[in-house]
């Protein structure tokens, strides 16, 4: 898939879901190059096992190439974990960019009573997840493309490593389409790192979400922002 292609696709997956006019794909370069974020990898699906702490727990767990980070927990991510008291015990909560399902595992490890929305345009990365939470008795995981997410759905909490290198445009169109479903009261987190961008996304996020969401910096570690938005409507 050429990456303009793949850009244009991506726009579609994640924002389907509020916006049913956008264009169909279309290849507008002729680079070649596999993403993480490419909707069919085509590498061949080579699993295998890696040894994690999901929750406190560790777990041996399946990835593969293809995905992001499919060696480890990432350390973004891992520092997004450390916020993990903070996740709703109940509800809708998503993931934005599941991969092969660390946020995902741990959110509903930690909050059995939530249901937990995996998304993905990638779909090797859930069915990874999928095969994941089942290995771990996790029956409260859903993964799906994010045209599959019922529109009507609001969440009590949006947890995500978001894709940042698909490019500041799709990256803002993603965030504008799921950030402000979060319900009343309901926080999202964000794990971004220094040196793509976390503190220009803070500020544009300050300036185009809706008057009632507050963004502010939660923690600074390593080379990681924390950013939460809530929705105080």
């Amino acid at each position: 898939m050429s990456e303009g292609r793949l850009i244009i696709c991506l726009k579609k997956l994640f924002v389907h879901a509020t916006n049913t006019s956008l264009p169909i794909c279309i290849t507008v370069s002729t680079m070649s190059s596999e993403h993480y974020f490419s909707e069919t990898p085509g590498s061949t699906f080579k699993p295998k096992q890696i040894q994690v702490v999901i929750d406190g727990r560790e777990v041996s767990l399946t990835t593969s190439g293809g995905i992001f980070s499919p060696d480890h927990i990432d350390q973004g991510t891992q520092i997004l974990l450390n916020h993990l008291d903070d996740a709703p015990p109940s509800g809708n909560i998503l993931d934005i960019g599941c991969g092969w399902g660390p946020i995902a595992l741990s959110l509903a490890s930690r909050s059995p009573k939530a249901t937990i929305w995996a998304i993905d345009v990638n779909e090797r990365s859930l069915e990874l997840t999928a095969a994941n939470a089942a290995k771990l008795g996790l029956t409260n995981v859903n993964t799906c493309k994010p045209d599959e997410v019922p529109a009507d759905l609001k969440f009590s909490g949006i947890w995500s490593n978001p894709p940042i290198r698909v490019g500041k445009d799709v990256l803002h169109e993603i965030l504008l389409t799921w950030l402000p479903r979060l319900d009343h009261d309901a926080e999202g987190y964000l794990v971004v790192q220094k040196n793509l961008g976390a503190d220009s996304l803070h500020r544009w996020l300050e300036s185009e979400l809706p008057d009632e969401f507050s963004t502010i910096r939660v923690e600074t570690s390593k080379s990681f922002r924390i950013l939460r938005v809530k929705n105080r409507g």
